[in-house]
């Protein structure tokens, strides 16, 4: 039984495990979004909301911790310099994930990983300004991005849709 065991295991021993999460986390932060599946954007998200939360502190300790844990010395300049300040005023809750599709072969749920932004803009009203159809929700997967574009979501939406029905249609691979 698993009484008291929180978290997924990815499949992997435990030093894999760390460094497949610390890879995802690292890459996170310096994209601002990264397309995984749906398992390791759960087991990365509050790595990375623990990360921005370091960032807001900005003392040398935090600094350092944040560095021990990133692969990159770019990912820790930006954690602190860019994203953290972002975040300042909100308290918890800066990333997001969103359906992105399946990924080809086994079909697991495909993710992206996503920091927000400080307000949630209105996809509606922006779609009607860009001549977009409002969003939809695609079946399975999803995406995990850090200050997401309104625009540059419902394009992708848009195009994983179009893929979804030429596979359906023509048998064609995504």
């Amino acid at each position: 039984m698993r009484h008291r065991n929180f978290g997924s295991k990815l499949g992997r021993n435990p030093a894999h495990r760390r460094a497949t999460l610390r890879n995802l986390v690292t890459n996170v932060i310096e994209r601002e979004r990264v397309t995984t599946t749906l398992t390791r954007a759960k087991a990365a998200r509050p790595i990375v909301e623990r990360m921005i939360t370091l960032g807001k502190k900005d003392t040398l300790q935090t600094r350092r911790q944040a560095a021990a844990f990133l692969m990159t010395p770019a990912a820790t300049q930006k954690l602190f310099r860019d994203i953290a300040p972002r975040f300042s005023s909100r308290a918890g809750g800066y990333t997001r994930i969103v359906a992105a599709g399946w990924r080809v072969g086994k079909k697991p749920r495909k993710s992206r990983r996503k920091k927000l932004r400080k307000k949630k803009p209105d996809l509606k009203a922006i779609a009607s300004q860009k001549n977009l159809d409002p969003p939809r929700h695609v079946r399975g997967g999803f995406f995990f991005l850090v200050n997401p574009q309104p625009a540059l979501v419902d394009a992708f939406l848009e195009v994983r849709r179009i893929c979804h029905r030429l596979q359906g249609i023509n048998g064609i691979g995504v």
